[in-house]
């Protein structure tokens, strides 16, 4: 059998290009195709350059013309890969580290470090070079949900001295206590100790070169918050918060703190999470359980950017258990969710590190017993 270039090109349109919502032909990734007798040779060029995005392309070309032209047909698929350029972000004067992302909640159980780990996770999929920071000290969850919780950081020699080397999986690095503590035993420490820990996780550590390094920092407005920004000049806080009034209010409070004039961390702005609930039987459907719309009233009425929503699936809490995030689902509506998320969140840095001078640390100094917060 002879085959016709126009019958090829006309069953490559029934494949869809994951993100784009176009198919194959018009988004241009089809970029010829030639017949010679019962042979067909397709040329390709795909933004991910994963393995599995390779072959996921190779075998749904192969079927759909297997199915819709001619079911023997010898078909050679070569694949070139184009990655889209990083956005150009302008960082801050740390040695290696552009930019840092504090990843903050008012109160717990809203789901910061979910978000956390999918940001990381989706910005390490743009290709950027990502470091997670687990500052939960009291809760560390980083490392399950990155399925490294067996793993121990090794010591590695830079530039003469000791560093501890991040635990690295889905292309991102992770330091958290939870590396160095058992499963069973609690962290009793007072605010000194745990402030030390910190530092030595932050500073005797070899991140190497990180465009983002994410700060999963523990619910509240409290001592390890102004341990970390007494530390670290913060390029700015991300504040997560579910709709419901209670989560709200502490929320606010949470802006307040990195609005302070003695602080001054700019907010990049607010995500919400669990914002409604669809059930799989009734995809149409969404039921708004914790309130509707509450943090993006909250961030209108507090005029900072609202980042966007994350909806309440039992997937994402799957993914977590499972130490796989939901943001590397492919082509699903979670991964577009958090992608989204995460270019607001870019996009959000590129106008802070355009419009605004870098961040300093603050410096806590001790009166009388009281301490005093200032630049």
């Amino acid at each position: 059998m002879k085959l016709n270039r126009k019958d090829i090109i006309d069953a490559l349109q029934g494949i869809t290009v994951p993100g784009e919502g176009k198919n194959m032909v018009e988004s241009g990734a089809v970029q010829n195709v030639m017949t010679f007798s019962d042979e067909v040779v397709v040329d390709i060029v795909i933004g991910n350059p994963s393995l599995q995005a390779k072959k996921k392309t190779e075998v749904e070309i192969m079927k759909v013309i297997h199915e819709k032209v001619y079911e023997k047909a010898k078909v050679k698929v070569n694949i070139k890969v184009e990655a889209p350029e990083k956005p150009q972000i302008r960082g801050k004067e740390v040695p290696g580290i552009q930019n840092i992302i504090a990843v903050a909640s008012g109160k717990g159980g809203v789901g910061k470090s979910t978000i956390t780990a999918n940001l990381a996770a989706s910005l390490a999929k743009m290709g950027f070079k990502v470091g997670l920071l687990d500052a939960d000290i009291y809760g560390p969850s980083a490392p399950i949900m990155f399925d490294v919780a067996d793993e121990k950081p090794l010591a590695v020699d830079i530039d003469g001295k000791s560093k501890m080397q991040p635990i690295e999986n889905y292309g991102v690095k992770i330091l958290s206590i939870g590396f160095f503590t058992q499963p069973n035993q609690a962290v009793i420490w007072r605010g000194p100790m745990a402030a030390k820990a910190l530092n030595q996780m932050i500073f005797d550590a070899a991140w190497g070169e990180l465009d983002f390094l994410l700060l999963d920092l523990p619910p509240g407005t409290g001592d390890i918050h102004l341990s970390i920004m007494q530390s670290l000049p913060i390029t700015g806080a991300v504040i997560v918060s579910t709709p419901q009034n209670v989560a709200l209010a502490d929320a606010r409070k949470g802006v307040a703190m990195f609005r302070q004039d003695s602080i001054n961390v700019p907010v990049l702005g607010i995500v919400e999470n669990m914002a409604y609930f669809t059930p799989e039987e009734l995809p149409e459907n969404k039921y708004y359980i914790f309130g509707k719309e509450g943090a993006k009233n909250l961030a209108e009425d507090l005029e900072i950017p609202f980042l966007g929503e994350v909806p309440l699936v039992q997937s994402i809490r799957e993914a977590g258990d499972a130490g796989r995030p939901a943001a590397l689902q492919e082509d699903t509506p979670l991964e577009r969710a958090f992608e989204e998320l995460t270019k607001s969140v870019v996009s959000e840095v590129v106008k802070r590190n355009t419009n605004l001078p870098p961040t300093e640390a603050i410096k806590i100094t001790t009166m009388a017993g009281c301490s005093s917060v200032k630049k």
